[in-house]
């Protein structure tokens, strides 16, 4: 029989190694020098085997070899018929039959092989050899001991666990003794599966390969869609579902594998699935009656399974089974446990090939029996679940509550699965039952279901049909239909539509709430404080989240949500006493729960998280983001894991992860545009846009600014936290993107002349970022202002970090007045600080700012000690800019040599103009420009024209602007001029 073609991806063999198609290659090189080699390939069904054979047939051809293939078949042949198969691919005549198989066979055979081969060389490729008969593997393995002779090549691939042990001694032998060389393909890594996914070919995100015109085409396209989404998070799931084998991992991606549906479903399209498991069809095809009877009940079961369960299910009896079982297991289509008795099918996917392959009728009667075993066992409802979903129907009562009881396990760790189940409960109601308190409680756990993972119209749609009958709910019900109601409306940034939706049934609630607070009441207080924390607004909700949870009492399961929530709102409000004693009960509460509790949370470690690296805990906040992002995945609890991921690329870009800090982004960027969250988007999309600006050369400047201007649109559009955060994101781009003037408007317009409507535990650095940027315009009389605002809110919030923001604006204000020795020393202990802290892109930048303040005070060797140091740093955390930025400062310093100080103070230079450049200035600029030089002040130039002090320094501004200097001290070298002495 023929042997199917290897299967190509991109140019490349799915599965093969480089170095295993090296070893092909050199193989094929020995014949030529007339040697020949026996070639073992052996591993796992579906592992690439037959791939590896025909890429050895392949190369052997085009090298001119002669090339002949065969492989075994599944079921009866007759004994020897390994001889049959080789003579019909040599084409031979004259053939010895495979009765007369003996020593003359063996002789002959060989001498036929040898005079084959002898002219071009020849390779005989034998496949799928654990399926021949004794005889033939006897023959086959004298074969491997003794070769024919010369330019001959003998290949053979198998399943160690079902091939004969003759084979194997003789194999086993030859690998020992280097007769025989033995090629086992190893599993596919996370490069090889994201290849044939369609991504991952120059190592970048979907959102990073394409323009923003087919990205957003894309995104158009999925928006609300309930496929998984095809990120790297996807990438490793798959990874470890798939096993790395190729042959599973094309049947999932023909399936449509869905993570939040594994492993109870390889995904919705199992007819996709069925036409590309032709082989393991084939596999199961080949058994006898019993053994396949036996193969579906146990993929009815799942895994593990029993035996004497499988008996049961399939009706077949024990003996019966037994004898099953052994040949289910010599076929190597389910595997024994090494503990506990229990058995697994090879792979999790052949249980649902097999699962799919059986014939409806069957199905339906396996399901019923499996369920009636399981519910006398006691089994878990997840287990019995996956029984009635498939008994379920119109007046199925007992597999309804079934699929109820398994939605609940099931909701916390797969909602997809527990929507799904809750869906078919809900169709199997009875007509015209629409207000029923089961019913109301069915349609408000599939809403929570559907909400985690995505699908907030379909979720809104249900809860508003609910709604239109609020007058006839409970009071309980009502009040957890309006929370469920109003945190959808958030989910869909519709803010205004989800307070009004709250407030309408909070209103109504008693006050002093109840004590103890029923959990309706704790879930529309959450609901309310969500709503307006991320309005913004969390001050009108601060009272009544914490009287909740002094009512809810310690043993409530709310507490962790709303003390989290506390603790978010009053760090966000700047409220730092209460909310740091906040963040460390709710710390201490969530860091006492098992990891399979603390998964149950997202939310709350997405909070505390949050408020953790508002207030500088940057660590505790990792540790809670990281282990809250375990629970989430690019469709379960999608807008969960965005606010997990942006918190992360907030950490990562102080921490100087900036390569992190993309990664995360990019995720974050494609979940919130595939959920219809815009504003989520613009942050993320802004974020990346700010680490590429540290991490990519200049000349990408350009681009990387509209990136974070289309972001900023994005984030901008409602008002809100995150419209205030986007500011900040903004401002800092434009910085670092040479626009101080920019960064100044966008910090002034959008933040408030003091900038009191951006968030308070930020306002420190931005109003740093404003100081720096107003120095950089010439505007020192408003970066004087700036500085002394920044530093009086950074005394009030006591944040050590926020505090060293101001510090260095500071310096950099001193060091623009001349005062090089104290802002030297500034620039250091702001430096030292941030290395303290865990900032290494701000302690470079810091040293980089400060270096010519400390070529001024001590000397050009002491300022080089610093570049080099940010230099080291730089390259560590891939921070471009900064390295650049090193490079500028750097050539502008003089020679390492003894300086006065005088000498020095003019050496604290940012760039070199000379007259060419002030040709571009105006008459006035001129004028000012030359008086600035020769050593005038400020006050001492304004007298002199008759003109005020700003007007100076608006005009000095300007001038450094177009000589590309920052300060007063670069300008007579600028003008190429000695400077004098300042006048007193």
């Amino acid at each position: 029989m023929a042997l199917k073609d290897p299967v190509q991806e991109s140019g490349a063999v799915l599965g093969v190694a480089q170095t295993q198609t090296e070893r092909l290659t050199a193989v094929v090189g020995e014949l030529a020098d007339g040697r020949g080699s026996v070639l073992e390939i052996t591993g796992e069904p579906g592992i690439g085997k037959t791939t590896l054979l025909g890429q050895l047939a392949e190369r052997a051809a085009r090298a001119g070899a002669l090339v002949a293939r065969a492989h075994a078949a599944h079921g009866s042949a007759p004994p020897g018929q390994v001889v049959e198969d080789v003579w019909d691919a040599l084409d031979a005549r004259d053939a010895p039959t495979a009765r007369a198989l003996g020593p003359e066979t063996d002789a002959e055979l060989r001498d036929v092989l040898t005079r084959w081969a002898a002219r071009h060389g020849g390779v005989l490729v034998l496949d799928n050899v654990h399926l021949y008969d004794d005889q033939s593997a006897r023959l086959m393995a004298r074969l491997v001991r003794t070769p024919p002779p010369g330019p001959f090549v003998l290949a053979l691939a198998h399943r160690p666990r079902q091939s004969r042990p003759v084979l194997r001694e003789a194999l086993d032998h030859g690998a020992e003794t280097g007769s025989v060389i033995r090629l086992a393909p190893a599993p596919l890594d996370l490069r090889a599966i994201s290849a044939h996914l369609g991504r991952g070919r120059s190592g970048r995100s979907h959102a990073d390969a394409v323009s923003p015109s087919a990205r957003d085409h894309a995104y158009t396209q999925w928006r609300d869609s309930t496929a998984p989404v095809i990120d790297g998070t996807y990438t490793e799931q798959l990874h470890a579902a798939c096993g790395g084998n190729p042959r599973m991992l094309r049947i999932l991606v023909a399936a449509k594998w869905d993570p939040d549906e594994w492993p109870l479903s390889a995904g919705p399209d199992q007819d996709g699935m069925l036409r590309e498991a032709t082989s393991v069809i084939t596999e199961l095809d080949a058994l006898t009656a019993d053994a396949a009877r036996s193969a579906q009940a146990a993929a009815v079961l799942g895994d593990p399974f029993l035996w004497d369960d499988v008996a049961a299910v399939s009706g077949l009896g024990p003996e019966r089974t037994v004898a099953a079982f052994t040949e289910l297991v010599e076929a190597d289509l389910i595997r024994a446990l090494p503990r506990g008795g229990g058995y697994v099918f090879r792979h999790p996917v052949l249980g649902h090939v097999t699962l799919a392959h059986a014939s409806p009728a069957l199905r339906a009667n396996s399901h019923g029996q499996a369920l009636e075993l399981l519910t006398t066992r006691g089994a878990p409802a997840l287990r019995r679940a996956r029984q009635a979903e498939y008994l379920v129907g119109a007046g199925s009562s007992e597999a309804r509550q079934v699929l109820v009881e398994g939605a609940a396990e099931a909701m916390a760790h797969s909602p997809a699965v527990a929507a799904r189940w809750l869906r078919l409960a809900l169709d199997s109601l009875p007509a015209g039952d629409r207000i029923s308190a089961p019913r109301v409680v069915l349609v408000l756990d599939c809403c929570r279901a559907l909400s985690a993972v995505g699908r907030l119209q379909e979720a809104r749609s249900l809860v508003h049909d609910l709604l239109r009958y609020r007058s006839d709910l409970s009071e309980e019900l009502r009040q957890s239909a309006y929370a469920v109601c109003g945190e959808l409306e958030r989910l869909l940034g519709r803010h205004q539509e989800a307070e009004a939706v709250v407030r309408t049934e909070l209103d109504l609630v008693p006050r002093p709430l109840p004590v103890p607070l029923p959990a309706s009441v704790a879930e529309l207080v959450t609901a309310y404080g969500r709503v307006q924390l991320f309005r913004g607004a969390y001050g009108e909700a601060r009272d009544v989240v914490r009287e909740a949870a002094e009512a809810a009492g310690d043993a409530d399961p709310t507490v962790p949500y709303l003390r989290a929530l506390g603790a978010l709102g009053d760090t966000q409000l700047g409220l730092l006493p209460e909310a740091v004693a906040e963040v460390t009960e709710c710390a201490r509460i969530v860091d006492a729960l098992p990891d399979a509790a603390a998964v149950t949370l997202p939310d709350v470690l997405a909070m505390l998280g949050c408020a953790e690296l508002f207030q500088e805990r940057f660590h505790d906040s990792y540790r809670h983001l990281e282990r809250g992002l375990q629970a989430t995945t690019g469709a379960t609890r999608r807008l969960i894991r965005v606010n997990q991921l942006v918190a992360l690329c907030h950490l990562d870009q102080m921490t100087g992860r900036l390569e992190s800090l993309c990664h995360r982004a990019a995720e974050a960027e494609l979940l919130a545009r595939m959920s219809g969250a815009d504003e989520a988007a613009g942050i993320a999309m802004t974020l990346r846009a700010t680490g590429l600006l540290w991490t990519r050369p200049r000349r990408d400047t350009e681009k990387l600014l509209e990136l974070a201007e289309e972001g900023f649109s994005l984030a901008s559009r409602k008002r809100g936290w995150r419209a205030a955060v986007a500011v900040g994101l903004r401002a800092c781009a434009q910085f670092l993107g040479g626009d101080p003037a920019g960064c100044l408007r966008t910090l002034v317009e959008q933040g408030g002349p003091r900038l009191q409507r951006l968030l308070p535990v930020w306002q420190p650095s931005l109003l740093a970022l404003a100081c720096e940027a107003a120095l950089r315009c010439g505007d020192i009389d408003a970066a004087r202002g700036w500085a002394v605002a920044g530093e009086t809110v950074a005394e009030q919030l006591g944040l050590p970090v926020q505090h060293q923001y101001v510090r260095r604006a500071r310096a950099a204000l001193l060091a623009a007045e001349g005062e090089h020795g104290l802002a030297a020393r500034l620039f250091h202990e702001s430096a030292e600080s941030f290395r303290r802290e865990g900032l290494p892109v701000e302690h470079a930048w810091t040293l980089v700012t400060g270096a010519p303040s400390v070529c001024a005070t001590h000397g050009p060797q002491r300022a080089l000690d610093w570049l080099d140091t940010a230099g080291r740093v730089a390259r560590a955390r891939g921070a471009q800019r900064i390295h650049d930025e090193a490079a500028k400062v750097r050539a502008l310093l003089p020679p390492a040599t003894p300086t006065t100080t005088a000498d020095a103070e003019v050496a604290t230079v940012e760039g070199l103009g000379g007259w060419t450049a002030s040709a571009t200035l105006t008459e006035r600029e001129r004028e000012i420009a030359k008086l600035a030089a020769e050593g005038r002040r400020t006050k001492d130039i304004a007298e002199r024209l008759f003109i005020s002090t700003r007007t100076v320094e608006s005009h000095l501004g300007r001038i450094y602007r177009k000589l590309d200097i920052s300060s007063r001290a670069a300008l007579a070298r600028a003008l190429d001029r000695e400077p004098r002495q300042p006048t007193v």
